[in-house]
């Protein structure tokens, strides 16, 4: 399964295609634009979110609700495009009082799109590298995250930090995958503290007040996994480097932690490994671990326990009191440019690395247990976990 987007920040509409979707899946509207609906929100979004309203439409690949196994194809129409016919038309000469962007904004690939794309105007970098088609992203991955529910797997992400205010936790490795759903999505922050939550969203008041940007960080959990996905024998099929990769891909994101991450650089392997043992405790018995410090992956295979990702997010780089920069027609010292922005993204971005992960996993799935229907993907699945029954008894 992959997938390919188009469309620019303020051009007509985004556009996604997603292919190699077993035949036989349900899909719902619903949730996709439920699913981009939670991409808008989050304490701190910018006035561009209060004029978008996203809705997806399909056009190609889905009959009565259900995948055909062609190509799915979706739009999500831009509403602000309105405000920019003339200046984002497809053919024709721009506008005479067209308004260009000659000072790059630091943070932004700007001015290195510029540099490399013989560029004139930083629209031409900024439209392309907008963190807006993430909705694009959003949607599309709607498919492969209806698959894995499908396989029994569930894919959250909840924040648990922003600036310098964190949520408490003990263990996260433990008690993350227990969190409830509910808990964070009622949070204007997607956090499951109510108490941490305020106190981010102070911190994202004080930062409005001074015109200035926060980043974070938050994890994404994946219960329901079955061990064995992924590859060891190729660097490219280790679902280390599939889902670095994908994360990675995501504006502004700068970090990520597998498990207890770089914290296990600084510890003994006897307190970094997971010991194995068997357990009976679904009625069948299986292979497990005491512990789950690896965050559910060792040597690029899934392990059957709950995958746990933490990642970071830099602050957003438009700030409304701009940095310093250098005009590019002038090239005198210039203030960046102000463009409405947000003051913290945090919550969204944890909504797009849910959906470019549940695209690596759901391509696992296909890769381990065919992906022409999913009558044939559901059945190669039980005989794996038969057989897996068969190995701990």
């Amino acid at each position: 399964m992959k997938y390919l987007i188009a469309g620019e920040s303020h051009g007509s509409a985004l556009s996604a295609i997603i292919e190699g979707v077993p035949a036989g899946l349900g899909i719902s509207e619903q949730h996709i634009n439920a699913d981009l609906e939670r991409r808008q929100g989050g304490y701190g979004r910018g006035a561009r979110q209060k004029i978008e309203k996203d809705h997806v439409r399909i056009t190609a690949g889905i009959r009565f609700g259900k995948t055909m196994g062609s190509p799915v194809c979706m739009i999500i129409e831009n509403k602000d495009a309105i405000h920019h016919v003339d200046d984002m038309a497809v053919f024709g000469k721009p506008p005479a009082d067209i308004k260009k962007h000659v000072v790059p904004r630091p943070g932004h690939a700007d001015l290195a799109g510029v540099l490399k794309f013989n560029a004139a105007d930083c629209s031409d970098i900024a439209e392309q590298a907008s963190a807006r088609n993430t909705a694009a992203v959003v949607a599309a991955a709607s498919i492969a995250r209806e698959f894995l529910s499908e396989m029994g797997v569930e894919v959250f992400s909840y924040v648990n930090a922003i600036g310098t205010q964190s949520m408490q936790e003990d263990n996260f490795l433990l008690d993350a995958p227990d969190y409830k759903p509910l808990d964070i999505e009622t949070s204007e922050l997607r956090c499951p503290s109510p108490e941490a939550t305020q106190r981010m969203k102070d911190e994202i008041d004080a930062a409005r007040e001074h015109k200035d940007s926060l980043g974070g960080t938050f994890r994404v959990i994946v219960r329901g996994l079955v061990p064995g996905l992924g590859g060891t024998g190729c660097s490219d099929n280790r679902l280390t480097a599939q889902l670095g990769s994908a994360i990675f891909g995501i504006p502004a994101l700068r970090s990520l932690d597998f498990g207890l991450g770089r914290a296990s650089a600084s510890l003994p392997g006897s307190r970094v490994h997971d010991p194995i043992t068997r357990s009976h405790a679904t009625g069948e018995w299986e292979f497990t671990r005491t512990s789950n410090n690896a965050g559910g992956l060792e040597g690029g295979l899934t392990t059957g326990m709950p995958l746990i990702l933490t990642c970071a997010m830099k602050p957003i780089p438009t700030l409304m009191q701009p940095l310093a920069s250098v005009n590019l027609e002038t090239l005198e010292a210039d203030e960046a440019c102000v463009i409405r922005s947000d003051v913290c993204a945090v919550p969204a971005a944890a909504i797009v690395a849910e959906s470019r992960v549940a695209f690596v996993l759901a391509n696992a799935y296909i890769q381990k247990f065919g992906g022409d229907c999913m009558i044939d993907c559901k059945a190669a699945l039980e005989h794996y976990r038969a057989r897996l029954r068969t190995m701990a008894r």
